[in-house]
């Protein structure tokens, strides 16, 4: 039997990858109740993302690639959380560079990251016995086949040598080895599959639909459809994605869980919808798929229903007033990081 260790007034919680969209989400939420330890190495985080936090006595950042160990019961900033004697609660795993466009310039960043970063935060919850959750991707199923919704048990199809193979591949690789842990070392290790996330705080210029599209809009550019009029995604705004994470994290269920919004619209739809709602003068114009870009699979949510109680429920017109109102505040940084 495993030694308990007391809690003194709230949970440690780590969360790798802390300071990019997803994760500085979540520590927003998290810090209402917990002591958050935010490990992040700014290769695609930011630090504007978590400035708010950083005066918060509950909140400590780290700057650490989890490619390399991380001890943080040995770390003189951490005292305040007394990780050497009441250790970590909880562990969520999002470190991973994500830009599409920067898989050429990242591509061993990522792999590892998906490799000895996975494992270095299981060795943590191995270490505290902490609850792990480890945020893995609709990229492991591959590109669809057919028109209907990916369920949580298909193998998936992907291409494990293309453009976006260090991704794709590493996080299949990384289930794999949540999988393993949990079998071997028997800790509460779990694993859910992120579908298209939207909302503030996405980089501005890491080549993703909903930014990119904002933009243009803002400066009255033409809006760039790289692919053709009838192709779909699906959009799952952020509050209602870190709803989802916070339910998986209490539930005894290890997944993989699919988590994402349901409902497809095309490219020209929601680039129609951004116009709309920016009062933009941009035209719509289609150029040929670019070699990073992938046909966007729709997500099966029925165990997230069943086993979570939990479902979207952020349309996509308020989630992109939201995320419009966002931009429209980081509209001269966004074009000065373009122009780079």
């Amino acid at each position: 039997m495993k030694k308990e260790r007391p809690i003194f007034d709230r949970k440690n919680v780590l969360i790798t990858g802390g300071a990019g969209f997803i994760g500085s989400h979540l520590c927003d939420r998290l810090i209402k109740d917990h002591k958050v330890i935010c490990v992040d190495n700014f290769i695609s985080g930011s630090e504007e993302n978590i400035n708010h936090l950083l005066r918060d006595p509950n909140f400590e950042f780290i700057r650490h690639d989890m490619v390399e160990p991380l001890e943080l019961e040995k770390m003189p900033e951490l005292k305040p959380f007394k990780v050497e004697f009441q250790g970590i609660q909880e562990v969520y795993n999002l470190a991973c560079p994500t830009s599409p466009k920067e898989y050429n310039k990242y591509p061993i960043e990522t792999l590892l990251t998906n490799a000895h970063g996975t494992k270095n935060a299981l060795d943590i919850a191995r270490k505290f016995d902490a609850k792990l959750l480890h945020l893995s991707s609709s990229a492991i199923y591959g590109e669809p086949r057919e028109d209907t919704p990916f369920p949580e048990n298909y193998w998936g199809y992907v291409n494990p040598i293309g453009p976006r193979s260090c991704y794709n591949e590493g996080k299949r690789y990384a289930e794999s080895l949540v999988l393993n842990y949990r079998n071997k070392y028997k800790i509460d290790a779990k694993i859910v599959r992120t579908f298209n996330v939207y909302g503030p705080r996405m980089k501005l210029t890491d080549g993703r639909m909903i930014p990119d599209f904002i933009n243009q809009a803002l400066n009255n550019q033409p809006i760039t459809i790289y692919g053709l009029k009838e192709d779909k995604s699906t959009l799952c705004y952020i509050t209602d994605f870190i709803e989802a994470l916070i339910r998986m994290m209490k539930s005894k269920e290890s997944g993989p869980i699919n988590l994402g919004q349901t409902k497809s619209y095309t490219y020209f739809e929601i680039a129609q919808k951004i116009i709309s709602l920016t009062n933009s003068q941009s035209k719509i114009k289609f150029e040929a798929p670019l070699p990073y870009t992938a046909k966007q699979g729709i997500p099966n949510i029925q165990l997230a229903k069943e086993k979570l109680g939990w479902f979207p429920i952020i349309d996509l017109d308020e989630g992109l007033k939201r995320t419009i109102d966002f931009m429209k505040g980081s509209k001269v940084v966004g074009i000065e990081q373009i122009k780079i």
